[in-house]
């Protein structure tokens, strides 16, 4: 199993898709325990929710599960977010702060896969913005994601509709996030939030450098906007991602609109 897909785009935008995979090597899968193996975490068909939405995007997705490795947090593991309950770079619990594992991987295995997965996941990632910023003067990394909207130990209360994050202003020109949160207003029946309880993960952190005309955003989706139901067997909703879908593609046709400004 190859860890990444890449479909390649000639435009300024970058969609990185680093959560849904469900792929798992043998020596992952026979060492989860049951709960690690219902694989709940997953953000669950964000790759089909964004594939085609923006002719001339590239998309790079991590074929690979979570559980084997996190793209989305530092290589040396750092919490991105101080104080509060969050998973690691190979998590030990799911969301729920319930163990996954029945035989966890030691450090020689987490190295192997910090290589292999996460390594791979970032190369690619790393060679799309280059091409964009070669290309076009700038490129625009869309960091796509999605979580149950409902999680007591990661935070209170529900989760709004898109969770917009510019690791507080920083990741980004102003005028993304902006656009981003002016789109999702705009749309009827939905809530939003910028730099709520999701700012951005590593990759958001790690590579927006608006100085240097990369910049990156973060979307945080509630599950509930395109799932039948927040539980197994985490069915996709077509009526729901129909009208998803529709916000979404206006999301990022204002992020090309505004490319050549930020040049």
């Amino acid at each position: 199993m190859n860890p990444v897909r890449v479909i390649k785009g000639e435009g300024p935008v970058i969609i990185g898709v680093p959560h849904a995979g469900t792929w798992l090597p043998d020596a992952v899968k026979t060492r989860l325990n049951a709960r690690g193996k219902r694989l709940a975490d997953t953000d669950w068909h964000v790759d089909r929710l964004y594939e085609g939405l923006l002719p001339g995007a590239s998309m790079v997705i991590a074929n690979f599960h979570r559980y084997v490795i996190d793209p989305n947090r530092p290589p040396e593991d750092e919490s991105l977010y101080p104080g509060q309950n969050t998973t690691g770079l190979i998590p030990l619990t799911d969301f729920d702060g319930e163990p996954i594992w029945s035989d966890p991987p030691g450090k020689t295995e987490q190295d192997k896969y910090l290589e292999h997965y996460h390594g791979a996941y970032h190369a690619a990632l790393t060679a799309e913005i280059a091409r964009a910023k070669a290309a076009h003067g700038v490129a625009i990394l869309y960091d796509a994601h999605s979580i149950r909207s409902e999680i007591p130990y990661l935070f209170e209360g529900v989760l709004p509709d898109f969770n917009i994050g510019t690791a507080g202003g920083t990741s980004c020109d102003p005028r993304i996030g902006a656009a981003v949160a002016e789109v999702c207003a705009r749309a009827g029946g939905y809530s939003h939030i910028v730099n709520g309880r999701f700012k951005g993960g590593w990759t958001t952190r790690h590579y927006g450098r608006p100085e240097t005309g990369v910049h990156a955003i973060q979307m945080e989706l509630a599950q509930s906007t395109h799932l039948v139901s927040e539980t197994e067997p985490f069915q996709y909703d077509t009526a729901k991602a129909g009208a998803l879908r529709s916000v979404l593609s206006d999301v990022l046709g204002a992020l090309e609109t505004l490319a050549p400004d930020l040049r």
